[in-house]
């Protein structure tokens, strides 16, 4: 992928990855122009989303980003807080995030997930306006999902590695499972 191509990626939006019913919606921030330039969630050779969601329990191999819609066989799916791709997330404007939380929301409420987690526990914060949040279950309940807060994938998020990231999906896989999910 050349320079160029990524960036005429700028500002394009990705299709989310979903179903009705789904045990699980993952929210990413925003699509990066890797993402975006390839069509596929969470394509930035250093994120980190793939192998965590497979060493956690989700999927039974390490899938590809290019084998996302594999998800849905799994009861998952991914979309984003905000739909426009950037280079960086600190891009966005604190009024996306605001918009963003109010669309999330109407699709939470249309599709029915048991449980959205939402990667980024800044991103929670700033869509949902809750300061106080941590990485874990919130006390929100949207439409009847539970909603999680987790650690952000990207490669730039060094405070957790593939491990302790890993570990903390797996608490959301456990929680997926224990609600008959």
């Amino acid at each position: 992928m050349t320079p160029d191509e990524l960036q005429a990626a700028r500002d394009r939006v990705v299709p989310d990855v979903v179903a009705g019913g789904l045990r699980v919606l993952f929210c990413g921030i925003n699509p990066s122009l890797m993402t975006a330039a390839t069509g596929h969630h969470f394509a930035h050779p250093g994120n980190r989303f793939w192998p965590v969601l497979h060493l956690s329990g989700f999927t039974p191999r390490q899938l590809k980003p290019s084998e996302q819609d594999q998800l849905l066989g799994y009861g998952l799916g991914i979309t984003n807080v905000v739909s426009r791709a950037t280079a960086r997330a600190d891009e966005l404007r604190p009024e996306e995030f605001r918009a963003g939380g109010e669309v999330l929301s109407a699709k939470v409420e249309a599709l029915a997930p048991r449980l959205l987690a939402v990667v980024g526990v800044t991103a929670y914060r700033s869509a949902f306006g809750d300061r106080s949040a941590r990485i874990g279950p919130q006390e929100r309940t949207i439409g009847g999902a539970r909603v999680w807060a987790l650690p952000n994938p990207s490669g730039l998020n060094a405070h957790w590695t593939v491990s302790t990231m890993a570990e903390e999906y797996a608490r959301l896989s456990a929680a997926a499972e224990q609600n008959g999910s």
